[in-house]
């Protein structure tokens, strides 16, 4: 049996009473992530444009567009809820295998599950055996040439999801996944050159995966060893390996690694904001107290965040990837929310000015990816403040608690394009919260932006 083939049992003949408990549950907070930073995510630059693009096509309206409560092909609003979930940055993160898979999976799984009438356990079963499978792929891929994972993974994860509330049988799934490594895809160009294309590829990673399902499901076939052949996933993306991708499965989940984020940036900020929050608080610190913040990052953080701060062609997307402004923002709001990533707040002039007192260094002994970091704040006084943190706010090592999960959705539910009260936001939450208890999942956000 492929490697393929048993990933696509896998996904067959699991459950929703398969599962562990904590994986239902740790799926349900990622799902309520999800929707929150794509409802905040709604009015970024670039998503009008892509929305409308759907839109026009004046597709059957099967399914919602979280954020506008329109409806649109299924293919559609995956892509526009994926693109939504990943525009400011906000969602979720496998580090060890540098993908963030609910962005993928989850917009594809509820697209398919609104069309389908499917429950709420069936839709989280599928979204958790899809992110056992995105998540795997990033574990078992040993070299990065230079692909963006979240889309060449995820679209594995997305197929795998909707073939599931399909109700496709192995075979069926196997093709799924065959037709998925055709639309494998997505570049870190994009990211590098802080592009908009950047938002827009877990978004074209949900559509494909939602399209290559619903291919399997007319009985298109994909190929057997999409993983492992000769010019397979393994073969073209990064030489994986197998052990790492089938070891444990079913018993072992590797999803149960993936971070929740505290703050709407690019990880490799989160430990520093998280520090400098930390020292401002506590020292009552004011930018006229601090004459000079210095950094200690990765060499890996560093190259995805070191880089001189330049708001010029797109201020959102280089504040979310800028050390520096995130140091400022730490230190002078004292957080780093939504709020502060949009353009008035990027483009202050007194952010810029304090810019200027931010340092930043290379570790070179240090071999994590975004921890440990260090940071270390000479005050007008002459007094040194130094701190460092070995993980990362959100990872399982150092978990969100519940009242931060639900601060978060409500900071993300306050913007998007319909901005909703504390009130409603908890509202929204506590339905989506309890989402495996509905018989499907029709006319819930339709509800919210009814009112």
């Amino acid at each position: 049996m492929s490697l393929t083939q048993q990933l696509a049992k896998f996904t067959a003949t699991t459950d929703f009473d398969d599962l562990p408990d904590d994986v239902i549950a740790a799926t349900e907070r990622r799902v309520l992530d999800t929707m929150g930073v794509a409802w905040a995510g709604s009015t970024a630059p670039g998503c009008e444009a892509a929305c409308q693009t759907i839109l026009d096509e004046q597709a059957a309206g099967v399914s919602t567009l979280w954020a506008s409560g329109e409806m649109t092909s299924s293919r559609g609003a995956a892509f526009v809820n994926g693109m939504h979930a990943a525009a400011l940055d906000f969602d979720t993160v496998y580090e060890r295998g540098s993908v963030h898979p609910d962005i993928v999976t989850v917009p594809a799984a509820w697209a398919i599950a609104e069309q389908t009438g499917a429950s709420g356990q069936a839709f989280l079963t599928a979204v958790a055996l899809g992110n056992e499978i995105a998540c795997r792929l990033g574990a078992a891929n040993l070299h990065n040439k230079g692909w963006f994972y979240t889309a060449a993974h995820g679209v594995f994860g997305a197929a795998a999801a909707a073939a599931k509330l399909l109700d496709l049988d192995a075979e069926g799934i196997s093709n799924a996944l065959g037709l998925a490594l055709s639309r494998a895809g997505g570049s870190q160009q994009a990211l590098v050159e802080k592009s908009l294309a950047k938002r827009a590829q877990s978004g074209f990673a949900a559509e494909a995966g939602v399209f290559a399902a619903q291919l399997a499901a007319r009985c298109f076939s994909g190929p057997r060893e999409a993983i492992e052949g000769k010019f397979g996933y393994f073969a073209l993306y990064g030489e994986g390996d197998a052990e790492v991708l089938i070891q444990g499965l079913g018993r072992d989940f590797e999803q149960m690694s993936t971070a929740i984020k505290k703050y709407p940036s690019c990880t490799a900020n989160h430990v520093p904001i998280d520090l400098l929050i930390g020292l401002a608080v506590e020292n009552n610190l004011e930018a006229a107290d601090v004459d000079e913040v210095g950094i200690q990052l990765s060499p890996f953080a560093y190259g995805l965040v070191g880089g001189a701060f330049d708001p010029s062609a797109n201020p959102q997307v280089a504040a979310q990837f800028s050390i520096q402004y995130s140091a400022a923002s730490a230190i002078m709001r004292r957080r780093l929310g939504i709020a502060d990533i949009q353009d008035n707040a990027v483009l202050d002039p007194d952010i810029a000015q304090f810019i200027a007192k931010v340092s930043v260094d290379i570790d070179d002994a240090n071999s994590g990816k975004f921890a440990p970091a260090t940071v270390r704040v000479r005050t007008s006084d002459g007094e040194i403040l130094e701190r460092s943190l070995e993980h990362v706010p959100g990872t399982p090592s150092n978990p969100l608690t519940d009242a931060e999960v639900a601060a978060k959705f409500r900071d993300c539910a306050a913007f998007g394009l319909k901005p909703l009260s504390d009130v409603d936001a908890d509202t929204l939450a506590a339905t989506l919260g309890g989402v495996s208890g509905r018989e499907n999942l029709g006319g819930i956000f339709t509800r919210v932006h009814d009112q």
